[in-house]
């Protein structure tokens, strides 16, 4: 079995905004029973960098992540990564993750097609502010150089 469609939705739940996952769970019809295994909890990691993105890797400096381990009744385990200290993002990633392991159908349908379309849209409004700056440079030669 490939990993690469739940990475995918890993990649999304971790990139929604909080309040979205939010509603994402109120919508939920049947919330599961679960069990936190681990956390909801926040620690530190280093943030490696490169310089000019291909040079040799130096730390960057450290940043917040918060995680969270959940079972849920039926015995899938869903596991919840994101930047900073939101400790019930994590933990709604986790349960969506191992819903995901459960029913990803209707995962996909009911949560991550959402956040998805959100965060393009987010990401298209992003790219059409930057571009009304964008400032178009050239250079005029005048007679003999």
């Amino acid at each position: 079995m490939t990993t690469e469609p739940r990475r995918l939705a890993l990649n999304a739940l971790a990139a929604a905004e909080s309040a979205a996952l939010t509603a994402r769970w109120s919508d939920w019809a049947e919330k599961p029973e679960f069990r936190a295994l681990r956390g909801p909890e926040t620690g530190l990691v280093m943030v490696r960098g490169r310089a000019g993105g291909g040079g040799a890797p130096f730390n960057l400096g450290e940043t917040s992540v918060s995680r969270a381990s959940v079972r849920l009744a039926s015995g899938e385990v869903g596991h919840g990564y994101c930047l900073g200290r939101d400790l019930e993002k994590a933990r709604l990633i986790a349960v969506f993750d191992a819903l995901f392991q459960r029913e990803p159908e209707r995962v996909e349908a009911e949560v991550l097609a959402p956040l998805r379309a959100v965060g393009s849209h987010a990401d298209q409004q992003k790219r059409e502010e930057a571009a009304a700056t964008k400032v178009d440079f050239f250079t005029m030669v005048r007679g003999d150089v």
